[in-house]
C-alpha cells in the first residue's frame, strides 16, 4: 500500500532532523526557544566535560520537552590536520581510545540526562577514522555496535532504504541563507528522503548561522508540519528502523 511507501507518520511526505554540535550557548538561548515557538525539536550533540551533571542540567531540561541529548564524545578528538588539540588527533587514536571517550560521554549521558533511553552518536568534525594511511580504520562499526544511528556529514538527504544509519549524511548550515536551507528541505519532502541540517553557533559563536535566516527556516517547517515531519534523530532513526523491518 502507498501509506507505507515511506517511514514518515500521517500524511508527511518526507523527513528534517535538526542537529546542533558543540553545546554552544547560542542553543539554549536562542535556537530552542525559536524550535519551541514553532513546536519542532532538535538533536543536541554535546561534549559533557567538567562537572558535566551540573553543565548539563539545561541539557536535561531540553529533554524533558522532547529534544535529544546526543553523544559527541568527551574529548571530541579530530584529525591532527586542524593543527589544535595538541595530541596526536585521530591519527594518534586507536579503537580502544575512542571507544573509552564514547562510552565516558555515554556514561555522563546517563548521569546527567536519566531520563533519557536512548540517544544517537555524532561523529566530532564529521571524521570517522582513527589511525594514519596503511593501518587508518573506520570506527564506525563501533558506533554501529553501542548506538542505532550516528550523524557524519555528506553530499544530500538520506535515502531511507538504502542509507547506512551508522553514518548519516548531513548538510553543514553554516553562513547559509533561510532560502537555501528552505530549499533542501523541500527537496526532502518532495522526494520521500530524509534531510538533516547541522547547525553550530546560531545567531552567534563558531560556523554561526543567522538567526533570522534560523528563524525563517523554523516557521517554514512550523507551517508545513502536516507535510515535513520534522523529528529529532532517534526518533527519525526508529521510524526507518520499523519501516524496514516491516516492509
Amino acid at each position: 500500500p502507498m501509506a507505507d511507501s515511506t517511514p514518515w507518520p500521517g500524511e508527511t511526505t518526507g523527513c528534517v532532523s535538526l542537529t546542533f554540535d558543540d553545546g554552544h550557548p547560542s542553543q539554549l538561548q536562542t535556537a530552542i526557544p525559536v524550535l519551541e515557538s514553532n513546536d519542532l525539536r532538535g538533536t543536541f550533540y554535546v561534549n559533557p566535560r567538567d562537572d558535566h551533571v551540573e553543565w548539563l542540567k539545561p541539557w536535561r531540561e531540553a529533554h524533558a520537552r522532547g529534544h535529544e541529548i546526543g553523544n559527541h564524545t568527551v574529548k571530541h578528538t579530530c584529525s591532527r590536520n586542524f593543527g589544535w588539540g595538541g595530541d596526536g588527533g585521530l591519527e594518534g587514536s586507536t579503537l580502544a581510545d575512542i571507544e573509552a571517550d564514547i562510552l565516558e560521554c555515554a556514561a555522563r549521558l546517563n548521569e546527567g540526562v536519566p531520563e533519557q533511553e536512548e540517544c544517537t552518536f555524532c561523529y566530532p568534525c564529521y571524521q570517522c577514522f582513527v589511525g594514519e594511511g596503511a593501518t587508518q580504520q573506520s570506527y564506525v562499526p563501533l558506533v554501529a555496535r553501542h548506538f542505532k544511528a550516528g550523524r557524519g556529514r555528506g553530499e544530500g538527504p538520506n535515502q531511507p532504504g538504502h542509507v547506512d544509519l551508522a553514518y548519516l549524511w548531513s548538510y553543514p548550515c553554516e553562513r547559509m541563507s533561510a532560502a537555501q536551507m528552505i530549499g533542501l528541505v523541500e527537496k526532502s519532502a518532495s522526494n520521500g528522503t530524509w534531510a538533516i541540517l547541522t547547525f553550530h553557533g546560531v545567531g552567534s559563536g563558531h560556523l554561526s548561522v543567522s538567526d533570522g535566516d534560523f528563524r525563517d527556516l523554523c516557521a517554514h517547517l512550523g507551517e508545513h508540519a502536516g507535510r515535513i515531519w520534522t523529528a529529532p534523530v532517534i526518533g527519525a532513526t526508529n521510524a526507518v528502523l520499523d519501516w524496514r523491518s516491516s516492509s
